[in-house]
């Protein structure tokens, strides 16, 4: 399935990056951001802004629900998380595609492995 229209899950350089790589390929992109971002460069150079929530990080940035729906609202196919924040929580990877949508990164078996130290080398070697 190929993504026509991207929705990014976080902020500051890695999602002015995301957004200037997602409209290199053609591909529109949708900002997601708190109350107090909005007028961070991401939001500015994205095709469309969507606040989803206050300031602080608990209630807009990690409120995995949240996202999903306002990426949804904004009908967007995938949502990128960015690092940090949601990127490494594999229950989010699973509601995103439980959503319908592309999460784009590791699967949620990728992402629970890597997340364990001992896991991740066994995986290793």
């Amino acid at each position: 399935m190929a993504i026509r229209k991207l929705f990014i899950a976080n902020r500051g350089e890695i999602a002015v990056r995301i957004v200037r790589a997602a409209q290199s390929l053609g591909i529109a992109t949708v900002q997601g951001h708190s109350e107090a971002d909005a007028d961070m460069l991401a939001v500015r150079l994205a095709d469309q802004a969507v606040c989803i929530g206050p300031a602080p990080a608990k209630a807009s940035y990690l409120n995995a629900a949240r996202i999903i729906d306002a990426a949804k609202a904004a009908g967007a196919d995938a949502i990128h998380p960015g690092y940090g924040f949601l990127a490494e929580n594999a229950a989010f990877a699973e509601a995103v595609e439980a959503a319908g949508l592309i999460f784009v990164g590791p699967s949620a078996d990728t992402i629970r492995v890597m997340g364990d130290k001992a896991a991740a080398r066994a995986a290793a070697i």
